[in-house]
C-alpha cells in the first residue's frame, strides 16, 4: 500500500499545509474589506453610537490595507524575479 500525498499539501510537496495568510493580497483584501464596514460605520450611518472610533480605526486600517498591499506586491515582484534568473 503506497502513501499518497494529502490534497493540503504545498506546490513544494514539503508536508507543509499552507494558510490563507500565506495567499498573497488575502490580508490586504481583508483589511480593506474591514475598513469598508468601519468606513460606512462612522461616515454613513449616524445611529451608531461609536462614531469617532469607527473612524479611527477606519484610518488605521486603510494604512494597514495599504502597507501589506505594497509588501504584498513587492514580495510578488521579488519572487517573479528569482523564478525569471
Amino acid at each position: 500500500m503506497s502513501k499518497e500525498a494529502p490534497e493540503t499539501e504545498n506546490a513544494e510537496g514539503d508536508g507543509r499545509v499552507s494558510t490563507p495568510f500565506e495567499k498573497p493580497f488575502f490580508m490586504p483584501v481583508l483589511l480593506l474589506l474591514l475598513a469598508a464596514w468601519f468606513g460606512y460605520d462612522g461616515w454613513f450611518n449616524p445611529e451608531i453610537e461609536s462614531i469617532l472610533f469607527n473612524r479611527v480605526v477606519f484610518g488605521l486600517l486603510i494604512l494597514l490595507g495599504a502597507y501589506t498591499t505594497w509588501q504584498d506586491v513587492r514580495d510578488v515582484r521579488r519572487s517573479k524575479a528569482r523564478s525569471e534568473d
